[in-house]
């Protein structure tokens, strides 16, 4: 966080320096991102993201779309618009706050983007050739998408949800979820309610994102049981690619 002097912002070990959540994809040759936030540029180059494929779109908050604009490199590269997929919500916020994408006058200074929508609130769809699983939920008043890649699957910003959902995580064994903190948050679940959601879905694995800038990697694993740990740059997780 900018300006924090905590233990933590200030600690030297590489888990407690974490970039704005974000995931890489790389499955059946494709290299698809899931959201694309301000601190894209760095991970980029960190972790040698040097070809994509797609977009995953979450939800439009700043800390998860913020980057976008450093996807007109592969424009450039590829001579193709970007693809993405995302829903109507979402779609109908970047017209509003990205409105220069939808210019056709300018061919070259700003990223290129092919969206595709989703049609309901919870199904499936191919991208790109690949089955992907989808679902719906909130935080405060911001409609978020989970996505669903065989047995692996990324829930990012949950807050408020149906139980259907469970319907479609049903044979899940890696997850990725966001929980903020141990305690009560409005607009994240809590470290319990997370460990709880987590065991409902019967995930093998499960790794906490969007994780609060106060807490200590190995402090905030102590508090967790052994499924579910905390995420960190660069984890990597192997998954199967069957729905």
């Amino acid at each position: 966080m900018i300006g924090c002097k905590c233990a933590v912002c200030t600690s030297p070990l590489p888990k407690n320096k974490r970039f704005r959540p974000s995931g890489w994809i790389q499955i059946g040759g494709l290299s698809f991102l899931i959201d694309v936030g301000p601190d894209f540029h760095s991970q980029a180059i960190k972790f040698g993201v040097d070809h994509l494929d797609g977009l995953l779109l979450t939800h439009t908050h700043y800390d998860h779309i913020a980057g976008i604009d450093e996807l007109r490199i592969f424009n450039i590269r590829q001579k193709k618009p970007f693809p993405c997929l995302l829903s109507q919500e979402s779609f109908e916020e970047i017209q509003k706050r990205y409105y220069y994408f939808f210019r056709k006058d300018d061919p070259v200074l700003s990223a290129k983007l092919e969206f595709s929508l989703l049609e309901r609130e919870m199904g499936q769809t191919e991208f790109l050739g690949i089955p992907i699983s989808y679902c719906s939920f909130s935080q405060g008043p911001m409609k978020v998408t989970g996505f669903r890649v065989g047995d692996f699957a990324y829930i990012s910003d949950i807050r408020e949800y149906d139980a259907s959902i469970f319907t479609m995580l049903k044979g899940v064994r890696k997850l990725v979820l966001s929980a903020l903190r141990p305690e009560t948050s409005h607009f994240h679940l809590s470290f319990d309610e997370a460990v709880h959601f987590a065991r409902r879905v019967e995930a093998e694995e499960t790794w906490l994102t969007h994780v609060g800038h106060f807490l200590d990697h190995d402090a905030a694993n102590a508090l967790l049981p052994p499924e579910v740990r905390m995420g960190y740059d660069g984890l990597k997780v192997e998954f199967t690619c069957t729905n």
